[in-house]
């Protein structure tokens, strides 16, 4: 008998369908109420977007992220990126901002304002921090005062998780779902968290799917592309880098060979056919 492969729950078409399937929303319940850590737990979500189109699969460009409103009228998105494009921050501030002054319509007052959540999981490291988890707010830089907890945006860094460590609370058996579903150290946090549990055996139906699976497929074909792409980009700005540099060096070394020789008293035509360059830089030495 062929051995089931798990589909990745990195993978944000896979992601989206545990944690943005509208039939169990105590799977995210319990996973915001574990990251955010509200002092007033989360009870009910709604989840605002739960379609997955069949562009959206195919687009590498697309994104499959949850978005949800809380029982208190909190705005709360995740989005899960395996790969860094260099621009997490920035885009991350933009979406929020999307989401906050979505709220209104024109004539509402501003106190009608919700609080506004990002929840950014990454599969690569992005913040200088040493911490796998880091949360930002709007503060004053010399007291330290908060401004307003209207604005929230949590940083998952997954490489910096511990690798070794016992499971320790809610929180760490999520990363660990999302890391490693299969572990052992996770069959141990099944038995007492009934939300790991029902995650789990979500992750296992939608493994056992055929349909699921092309389409699990698809999108991680599409976010392979994606990531070809963006290598591809970066290596061949590196060799332009260097050749530039190159250039640079050796037009450096050309100006110092021409400044001796104009110390030396020697022609300006000679100079510039012995060495290349330019008449103006070469009068700029004189």
């Amino acid at each position: 008998m062929t051995r089931l492969e798990i589909l990745s729950p990195k993978i944000d078409f896979v992601f989206k369908r545990i944690f943005g399937n509208e039939n169990n929303p105590r799977i995210l319940i319990s996973f915001l109420n574990a990251v955010i850590k509200p002092k007033d737990p989360i009870q009910t979500v709604q989840i605002m977007n739960t379609d997955i189109d069949k562009e959206s699969i195919e687009d590498k460009f697309s994104r499959l992220d949850i978005k949800a409103r809380t029982d208190k009228d909190e705005l709360i998105n995740i989005e899960i990126q395996i790969k860094d494009e260099h621009n997490m921050v920035k885009r991350s501030l933009y979406y929020w901002s999307k989401m906050f002054e979505g709220q209104l319509t024109e004539g509402q007052r501003y106190d009608k304002l919700a609080k506004t959540i990002c929840i950014n999981i990454l599969n690569f490291k992005c913040l200088k921090s040493k911490e796998a988890h880091s949360i930002y707010r709007l503060k004053e830089i010399n007291t330290n005062e908060e401004l307003t907890d209207l604005q929230e945006i949590h940083f998952i860094e997954l490489p910096k998780l511990p690798k070794d460590e016992e499971i320790k609370d809610v929180f760490d058996a999520w990363m660990e779902f999302i890391e490693n579903p299969i572990s052992n150290k996770l069959e141990k946090a099944e038995m007492s968290i009934q939300e790991i549990k029902e995650a789990k055996n979500e992750l296992l139906r939608l493994s056992a799917n055929d349909k699921e699976r092309i389409k699990y497929e698809d999108r991680r074909a599409a976010l392979l592309d994606k990531v070809s792409a963006l290598e591809n980009a970066e290596e061949k700005g590196i060799e332009i880098g260097k050749e530039i540099g190159k250039k640079e060096g050796e037009k450096n070394k050309a100006i110092e060979v021409a400044k001796n020789l104009v110390s030396a008293g020697i022609d300006i035509n000679i100079i510039i056919e012995s060495t290349g360059v330019e008449k103006s830089e070469i009068e700029r030495l004189l």
